[in-house]
């Protein structure tokens, strides 16, 4: 059966920008094959089963999950994207399992009595949350989910890490053998205190990552969203220039047990996603020179926007190591810590002698 669109492709977007998004989502290999492996390697979970895809795009998902043996999708997608996954479906001969709605899900109905096995979403945003789309998740997981069904994914996890942002200090320094550090102290300066998305290479990282938070998407509430804050004293594993910190996060998918779980990661040691990492830089005269096992005293906020409920407003303030508590044993260099060490230590030493 040969394949024709009958569909004037300009009304699939709504501009050319929004086009070069979508690009970029299908053509983000690891974004990409995360959600099919976790998917086609988990047939067991799907075959038979009623799926419902939210924010479904260009329907890509949904494929996958027809392909995975799924009785019945339902692809929501509230944008005019809508009308090309009709046609990806139509093009891949799946119209009989897939079924694509043009509109919210807040506003979708199932057929009366009905509820899904599984939902299935890409709903992440730039770190995890902003300008993201887990709100209208968590709204479809209470109004359509089974009390047993199952989310893909199923955790989220996010992480911050001070660094080193070699690209917004450093290339300044010596540009074309020309030095460039009023227009590299401009250039912060105009982008001071906004986060930035950017590909922070490994070797930057300073500390390989502490967990800001962690969502069962099972369990978690859209109130536990509105506003998520840690305040921490982490130890650098590495010296360089602390010059700002790295934000990314990581999501798992179910299994059955068998094999290593799923994840998509978008740490800066992962395969490079469209996601990046988000980077907050610190203003000039806060840089300094870390050397391994000095801490690092921080707390960091993310709020959401008053305006748009589904922006994030982030606040990072250094402290004072000094004055914040540390984890016990801590393995800082600072001399309160080097005591208590040597204290826990040799009080377990008493204790296995005993």
């Amino acid at each position: 059966m040969e394949y024709t669109d009958q569909i004037d492709p300009a009304s699939y977007f709504d501009s050319y920008e929004d086009l070069k998004v979508h690009e970029l989502m299908l053509t983000d290999q690891p974004r990409q094959e995360a959600y099919q492996k976790a998917i086609l390697c988990n047939r067991a979970l799907f075959e038979g089963k009623t799926v419902l895809d939210v924010g479904a795009g260009t329907g890509i998902l949904s494929i996958f999950c027809a392909q995975a043996g799924a009785s019945k999708v339902y692809a929501v997608e509230a944008s005019n994207l809508a009308r090309l996954a009709r046609a990806v479906v139509e093009e891949n001969q799946l119209q009989a399992v897939i079924e694509v709605s043009e509109c919210k899900v807040e506003d979708f109905q199932l057929p009366e009595g009905e509820r899904v096995d599984i939902i299935v979403s890409e709903w992440m945003g730039f770190f995890l949350l902003h300008e993201g789309m887990l709100d209208s998740v968590l709204y479809a997981r209470d109004k359509f989910l089974k009390p047993n069904g199952l989310m893909f994914p199923d955790t989220a996890t996010l992480y911050v890490a001070p660094c080193s942002v070699p690209s917004r200090f450093d290339r300044w320094e010596s540009l074309s053998g020309v030095s460039m550090r009023c227009f590299g102290r401009a250039l912060r300066e105009q982008n001071s205190g906004n986060p930035e998305v950017l590909t922070v290479a490994p070797e930057h990282l300073l500390y390989d990552g502490h967990i800001i938070a962690w969502f069962d998407l099972m369990e978690v509430t859209t109130e536990e969203l509105n506003s998520i804050e840690v305040k921490d004293v982490i130890v650098a594993s590495r010296s360089g220039k602390l010059q700002g910190f790295c934000i990314w996060f990581e999501c798992t998918f179910p299994g059955d047990g068998a094999e290593e779980q799923l994840q998509l990661s978008t740490n800066p040691s992962a395969p490079e996603t469209h996601w990046k990492q988000t980077v907050i830089p610190l203003p000039e005269d806060a840089c300094e020179e870390l050397e391994e096992r000095d801490p690092v005293a921080f707390s960091l906020t993310m709020t959401r926007n008053k305006e748009t409920n589904r922006r994030y407003d982030l606040q990072l303030t250094l402290l004072d190591a000094e004055k914040e508590e540390h984890h016990l044993p801590c393995e800082c260099h600072m001399t309160k810590c080097i005591l208590m060490k040597t204290h826990l230590e040799k009080m377990q030493v008493e204790e296995e002698q005993h």
